[in-house]
């Protein structure tokens, strides 16, 4: 092989339709620097980095295009119409390409969500990088190539196509989640207007607003938020001690927000603002100096503050009292497994519900389309069964299957109801007979959330609609009665690998100006594990090294390889270097057939921070 990169051209742009433009081609592009984004709109790393592109965006925006390629995971993300909602709820002001058969996915060789392609102004690929955190070093591989097609003549400065979001007027735009106070009102999470609104007891007349409505972080009384989500009413001796009743998951800020309901004053009370990408580690930290991911639900249980903290697979704890926090459950691996909360993996924990007697936490695992609890300091699976099985199907809980749930309501009688979203239902959970899972109501567009009233009404938060709705008299009686479904299973078209003896190549890519540090011990870490777990008859488990020889199972035909890794680097050439750690899971399905590859190469590409 040459020591000449190979130039690759990149593919044409082809999908089912475009968002925000009426059509564009690579060729009408020539000239500028493409960015292709390719996500899922279920996947908050993919939210991530919309945050990430925004300032890249506004600097080099007479010279850089970004495309946002919509492959999708779920079912319900096809649906053209959900993906023009979603677009507008995450403020995606960039041209969108639907791409519903995975097709520019697969041209592309993606194999993760996020993945990140840039085009060079001659129009061929010069990058890939998967995951997020890769703001400073596209930074850097922009500014290179401007001055080389500067200098060449083939960059072209002249406006890029950019669409401006614009709203409809509704009194609530995306809520998110919802509160029942002592006084009967509604306490919603307003999330696409940017604030809470207090609505009166008939759940649709606005009492008041607590933000400007304008995206920030600003505490007072004239608060701002950034996509506010989960609300958590504390008892009344911890508000008292706090100075606040309310604890607001402000999920885009990466902080937790304090409410006083009678000023309206709004406090940070827990995050530094920074996203997470630390440690994992179990101890009691200043609740102002942690880092935060994506805190999407909040509830009262084991005498704290549990955060669904989705953004890195999560639950953290926070204690209003005594201005601390932590780490919960997890181990920021993306998967379903239960066991010891130190030990559990999970999928974008985005719902949270006590059991009015306190013993039990249920959570909406949604990525994994799974209903989990946590009892006696363990977590257990009521419903799900893994990342890329959803569906709706009811009957036996161990066959059941849901689709991105959002949200849980633990009820007296000891089952709970789940806000299934992508399948717009909503779901029951019952104990007997082993557990068993029935439709409530469906037909709804994007249930967020659940609401138990004092008078014993259920109260959805209707997301897609922009409203909360109250289920009808009788509704519950007939949640016994079983749903034929229909079963999907994620079309992420499968990587095809040999039985026998397989090279697992992590190839690692430092972010421009580092290099990996070995000052601490080994720099690189990599986990292996497989679902099922017989798939993988050799080489599971954790080394230091980032080439492992894996053994597949010949009788097993296909599954998940969950693969794990991470890399420290440091500075170069800096008086004081600044250290950084880079983490990446794969999620790889695959088919084992007998003229599959005998070598499966994933790229870790360096985090700026």
């Amino acid at each position: 092989m040459s020591e000449k990169q190979v130039r690759v051209r990149a593919p044409e742009l082809k999908g089912r339709g475009w968002l925000n433009v009426e059509s564009l081609s690579l060729k009408d592009l020539r000239g500028k620097i493409v960015l292709l984004d390719f996500w899922t709109f279920c996947c908050i790393n993919c939210l991530h980095v919309l945050d990430e592109l925004r300032p890249l965006e506004e600097r080099f925006g007479d010279v850089l295009v970004t495309i946002g390629v919509h492959s999708p995971k779920f079912e319900h993300e096809k649906d053209p119409d959900a993906l023009a909602a979603a677009v507008e709820r995450y403020g995606v002001d960039h041209p969108v390409l639907d791409d519903p058969e995975l097709n520019m996915w697969q041209q592309y060789a993606a194999k993760a969500w996020p993945t990140l392609t840039v085009i060079d102004p001659e129009g061929y690929v010069v990058a890939n990088m998967a995951g997020e955190g890769h703001a400073q070093g596209l930074t850097k591989l922009i500014e290179e190539l401007i001055e080389t097609h500067d200098a060449k003549g083939t960059l072209n400065r002249t406006n890029a196509p950019h669409a401006v979001q614009t709203s409809d007027l509704t009194l609530l735009r995306f809520p998110g989640k919802a509160l029942a106070l002592p006084d009967g009102h509604f306490l919603v999470s307003d999330s696409t207007h940017q604030s809470l609104a207090e609505l009166d007891t008939d759940n649709e007349t606005l009492v008041r607003r607590i933000g400007t409505g304008k995206r920030g972080r600003r505490d007072g009384l004239e608060p701002e938020f950034s996509e506010p989500g989960g609300l958590c009413l504390l008892p009344p001796h911890a508000a008292e001690i706090a100075g606040y009743d309310v604890v607001v998951a402000d999920t885009v800020n990466h902080l937790l927000r304090g409410l006083n309901l009678r000023t309206g004053e709004v406090s940070t009370v827990a995050g530094s603002g920074r996203q997470w990408r630390g440690t994992v580690d179990f101890d009691a930290h200043d609740s102002l100096a942690v880092d935060l991911s994506s805190p999407w639900d909040v509830a009262w249980y084991d005498d704290r503050v549990v955060v669904a903290m989705a953004g890195i697979h999560q639950l953290w704890w926070f204690d209003p009292v005594k201005r601390t926090a932590g780490m919960y459950a997890g181990t920021t691996v993306e998967a379903l497994k239960d066991g010891p909360l130190h030990e559990v993996w999970m999928a974008q924990p985005s719902g949270l519900s006590a059991s009015p007697d306190g013993g039990r936490l249920w959570i909406a695992d949604s990525e994994s389309s799974a209903v989990r609890w946590i009892e006696n300091g363990e977590m257990h699976t009521a419903a799900g069964q893994g990342l890329f099985d959803f569906g709706h199907v009811d009957g036996p809980a161990d066959q059941a299957l849901l689709q991105h749930p959002l949200g849980v309501l633990a009820l007296p009688d000891g089952s709970v109801l789940v806000a299934d979203t992508y399948n717009g239902a909503v779901r029951r959970i019952t104990s007997e007979h082993g557990g068993r899972v029935s439709t409530v109501l469906d037909g709804l567009s994007e249930p967020s959330d659940l609401v138990l009233t004092a008078d014993g009404d259920v109260v959805v938060v209707e997301s897609g609609a922009h409203r909360l709705v109250r289920l009808g008299p009788g509704t519950l009686a007939a949640a016994g009665i079983d749903v034929t479904g229909v079963r999907h299973r994620t079309e992420r078209p499968p990587t095809m690998l040999a039985p026998g003896a397989v090279e697992l190549d992590l190839i690692f890519e430092p972010a421009p100006g580092q290099k990996l540090d070995e000052s601490f011990g080994p720099s690189t870490r990599l986990e292996v594990s497989a679902s099922p777990p017989e798939l993988l008859v050799e080489g599971a488990g954790v080394s230091t090294d980032l080439r492992r020889r894996l053994v597949l199972a010949a009788d097993v035909a296909s599954g998940v390889l969950q693969v794990v890794a991470q890399a420290a680097t440091c500075d170069i050439d800096a008086e004081f270097p600044a250290c950084h750690l880079t983490r990446q899971d794969w999620g790889v399905p695959v088919r084992v057939v007998p003229d599959g590859a005998a070598r499966l190469p994933l790229i870790l590409r360096g985090m700026d921070s």
